[in-house]
């Protein structure tokens, strides 16, 4: 085998080439952030990716090496992904000038490659802060991520709030209408941590996760970037630098009174509702009286409905309130058990839930409607 040539198997390549197309698929500024980093040397093949914001590096061990020194070099991402995905079995990569040149069985082909230099600046030197168990990580994550948005105008919404001190760590996400929180006291730190995630990296981190064996997830820091560390993976980000809104006196919940409903009942009465919007923005109405609620929506241009839903815990108090269903609907079917929990206090003040599972207490807080938006 020539000194420039190593071998990888087909599928372990394309599955990390699959994990950047994301990050290198992204415009920037500069053009070597659609190319992906090679580097092969000592039996291992190290792969990098790039889009000023994400950083993603992978790790994995060749099957042979007979490479005398390290090489690297800059191929197109998306080109040479498309490419190993219509391969099989192991591929001989051999490095040549400016080209590489990859066989695989009968079949032979040549990619132009680049420079390494032109490569922009790697994140390097992570100090890693704690570990947590890499389904405890993807739960949590599942439980708040649906409610980021992707491009509100309030650019400290678009990120999640990670923070870590000696109570634990919470996770909340808000759309300015909703807020979801999942905190878990297994995992501390002494030293109070903060960091605003931006949602893309959220979203590359649970599909990164999703698809790997690592029973266990490091976190830690790396200049001004937060970083998420497997066995062959580091993903870097970019941290927001929005100020995320102060919820804490929202959450409080003092002088409210605490109901709960069949969440089955709930979800039905509510994807009844919303099947009456036809996309307009139309309150619908919950009115609370004795051990009842009666849910009702009226649209004046498709139809009504009212139907009454038997309370499991309540009190003497009537209360009529207003709720947009879909905001009610993304939080509570995320929410554990057959029966909802929740919190009210006035037709001004938020409906609030709270669940637990898998040792993490979950809210899901909404605020109601005004009467006039639905005139």
């Amino acid at each position: 085998m020539d000194q420039n040539s190593f071998v990888v198997e087909q599928k372990k390549l394309s599955t990390i080439l699959g994990s950047m197309q994301a990050i290198c698929a992204k415009r920037t500024t500069l053009d070597t952030t659609s190319s992906i980093l090679f580097q092969a040397g000592h039996n291992e093949l190290v792969l990098k990716s790039t889009d000023l914001e994400l950083s993603l590096q992978y790790s994995c061990v060749l099957d042979e090496d007979s490479t005398i020194e390290n090489i690297q070099f800059l191929v197109p991402g998306r080109r040479v992904f498309e490419l190993t995905k219509e391969l099989e079995g192991a591929i001989n990569i051999n490095v040549k000038d400016n080209q590489i040149a990859l066989k695989s069985g009968n079949a032979s082909l040549s990619l132009n490659i680049k420079d390494a230099q032109e490569f922009p600046p790697f994140p390097e030197r992570i100090e890693n802060l704690m570990e947590i168990k890499t389904d405890d990580l993807l739960f949590m994550l599942e439980k708040v991520s649906f409610l980021i948005p992707q491009n509100n105008a309030n650019p400290a919404l678009n990120g999640l709030l990670i923070e870590i001190d000696k109570q634990g760590i919470k996770m909340t996400a808000t759309d300015g209408h909703c807020l979801s929180q999942v905190q878990m006291d297994s995992y501390k730190l002494d030293a109070s941590k903060k960091w605003l995630l931006p949602r893309r990296a959220i979203l590359e981190l649970k599909k990164i996760i999703d698809t790997s064996n690592d029973t266990k997830i490091f976190i830690g820091i790396c200049g001004n970037q937060l970083v998420f560390s497997g066995e062959s993976f580091n993903l870097f980000s970019k941290l927001l630098v929005d100020a995320f809104p102060e919820y804490q006196q929202i959450l409080n919940r003092e002088n409210f009174i605490e109901r709960a409903v069949p969440k089955a009942d709930l979800i039905k009465a509510l994807r009844r509702s919303a099947c009456l919007l036809s996309g307009q923005f139309i309150a619908t109405e919950f009115n609370f009286d004795n051990e009842k609620l009666e849910v009702a929506l009226h649209n004046k241009e498709v139809g009504k409905l009212k139907e009454t839903l038997a309370l499991t815990k309540s009190n003497t108090d009537k209360l009529d309130i207003r709720f947009y269903a879909p905001y009610l609907l993304s939080g509570i079917q995320v929410l554990p058990g057959e029966t909802v929990g929740f919190w009210l206090q006035n037709n001004s003040r938020p409906i609030i839930f709270e669940a637990e599972e898998k040792k993490c207490q979950m809210i899901f807080l909404v605020m109601p409607v005004s009467p006039i938006s639905n005139d």
